[in-house]
């Protein structure tokens, strides 16, 4: 029986009835990631080229776009450096309308004051005719002329003016000298006041003496305090050695 059934399980393992063995070669690990890695490649450029099969079948160039990206980019270019010269040339234009601006508001100014002078001279011109009549001359051989005052810039100031003229052959061609002095009245608070002009000690005082020939314009400015109203002013002209007065004459501000 022993022997009966070791035959049996012998019969069996190497028999027709024996389990089926397959032999397989063994390949090597970094093979096999080698071939993984060729296959993932080779599924990624093929997504990619029917990614973008797709889009170019949809109507979009990736080459076409980027063309006129850089098209667009070089126009933009050359707008900016169109708009840059334009810009050089606007503020060309404006620097040389600001010159003849300039040089139109000089000119203007220049006639002005020419034409100040031509009335200015001629103003002269008539008062030395009045001066060549026998009558002005014997009856006052000094005048005062075109004595005006006018408030200045800031308060309390006033700006004064005037001619002084001597008829001529009443000096015998000797040179007036003598002294000129301001005399104002104001008020202030409802009081009246005097104030004469240069005052004692004014180191201004010099400015006040006259030494002339034919005639003399005389320009000036005298402060009192801006509270006050300045009434009227009397310019009074002295010959040198005399107190009375040769010439006055009364003007009001305006």
């Amino acid at each position: 029986m022993q022997i009966g059934s070791r035959f049996f399980k012998l019969r069996r393992r190497f028999g027709i009835a024996a389990p089926r063995v397959s032999v397989r070669s063994e390949v090597a690990w970094y093979l096999r990631w080698a071939g993984l890695i060729v296959v993932l490649a080779c599924s990624a450029a093929l997504a990619a080229w029917m990614y973008d099969a797709g889009r170019r079948f949809a109507g979009f160039d990736r080459s076409e776009v980027e063309q006129e990206l850089d098209d667009a980019r070089r126009e933009l270019q050359s707008t900016r450096a169109e708009l840059e010269r334009l810009r050089a040339v606007a503020n060309a234009a404006d620097s040389r309308l600001s010159i003849e601006r300039t040089a139109q508001l000089k000119l203007t100014q220049q006639i002005r004051g020419l034409e100040q002078e031509t009335a200015r001279l001629r103003e002269e011109l008539a008062i030395f005719e009045s001066m060549l009549s026998a009558e002005s001359r014997a009856a006052n051989p000094l005048s005062i002329n075109r004595f005006k005052v006018a408030p200045d810039v800031l308060p309390g100031e006033y700006r004064y003016r005037l001619l002084l003229l001597l008829a001529p052959g009443s000096r015998r061609d000797r040179d007036f000298q003598g002294r000129m002095e301001l005399v104002v009245t104001l008020s202030e608070g409802g009081k009246s006041a005097m104030m004469v002009f240069p005052e004692a000690g004014d180191p201004s005082a010099e400015a006040f003496r006259l030494n002339f020939r034919q005639f003399h314009r005389v320009e000036g400015i005298f402060r009192v305090d801006p509270k006050a109203k300045v009434e009227s002013v009397q310019v009074r002209v002295y010959e040198a050695g005399s107190d009375q007065i040769k010439a006055a004459q009364t003007a009001t501000p305006g």
